[in-house]
């Protein structure tokens, strides 16, 4: 990737990156209320919830982010290359 090229990605990769992680905080709102039927999950500092609970709120959210920005990299990627005609590495 040229100087210019790179030039070029680093700010589109870095808004879709913001955008990918407002996504992913919606996402995992949304499955979350779905699971567990509660509008937030438990905060880890919250010891009234249980340790399991906490836990397994914490591997649906990282993969749930884990997934969004996978999918908002690859796209952007994808995009470049179209635009640029050169790959993003």
């Amino acid at each position: 990737m040229s100087a210019a090229s790179k030039a070029m990605y680093k700010p589109l990769a870095l808004a879709a990156s913001v955008a990918g992680g407002i996504a992913a905080s919606a996402v995992f709102g949304q499955v979350w209320k779905r699971v567990a039927g509660e509008s937030a999950a438990p905060d880890p500092k919250d010891l009234s919830r249980s340790t399991r609970e906490v836990l397994i709120a914490a591997a649906v959210q990282g993969t749930v982010f884990g997934l969004v920005k996978a999918a908002v990299d690859r796209a952007g990627a994808q995009g470049y290359r179209k635009l640029a005609h050169a790959d993003p590495r």
